[in-house]
């Protein structure tokens, strides 16, 4: 089935998806025009590439996302340094589901590439599912490891026939997601599936 994705703030990018593919890139009238029985997906904000997070390993093997059900125990937040490694230390076991969700809280952040040599099992498998793909860190890391406001690295351009992988955030435009940060995600697609949803 074919879905055109457009967003209120970038409607000259709008994205036909065709499977996990990308049919077409352009205004969205055009594209609507030319595939009148396509399903539309109408979002706030402005529709990218989505993002790289270059610090797959530090947030996916050298930290820990609590469970919801430990949240009176851990709280919510990532736990990284000594805390996280005993937690892991004490039950190995703890990693897979760890990575699982911590790249359900990238995906909430429009991530939908990661970069860094991964060298856990069960975290390769976690990064493998979900669909995200794997690239190579840049040459220069924007700060520090965190899911937001930074890193923002957005990826190249969309392109016919490229893989539908995508982001959108609820801002005006890319400075404004730049000041506001990746926390703005309103939706991810990865695959041509939405992978996440904020609302």
């Amino acid at each position: 089935m074919l879905t055109l994705h457009v967003a209120e703030q970038s409607p000259g990018t709008a994205v036909l998806v065709d499977g996990a593919a990308v049919a077409a890139v352009g205004p969205y009238e055009e594209l609507a025009a030319v595939r009148p029985t396509a399903r539309v997906r109408r979002w706030p904000g402005i529709l990218t590439p989505g993002l790289l997070n270059p610090y797959g390993p530090e947030l996916l093997e050298a930290t820990y996302h609590p469970d919801p059900r430990e949240a009176d125990a851990l709280g919510t937040e990532p736990i990284g340094g000594e805390r996280a490694r005993a937690i892991f230390r004490a039950d190995p076991a703890r990693l897979g589901a760890s990575a699982r969700r911590g790249v359900q809280r990238m995906l909430a952040h429009g991530t939908v590439a990661v970069a860094g040599e991964l060298r856990s099992r069960a975290v390769v498998d976690a990064v493998r599912r979900s669909g995200l793909a794997v690239g190579r860190r840049p040459d220069r890391l924007p700060g520090p490891a965190a899911l937001s406001p930074v890193p923002l690295v957005l990826l190249p351009g969309l392109v016919p026939g490229g893989p539908a992988r995508f982001a959108v955030f609820d801002v005006a435009d890319r400075a404004e997601l730049v000041r506001r940060g990746a926390g703005t995600c309103v939706a991810t697609v990865i695959g041509g599936r939405l992978v996440y949803r904020g609302r």
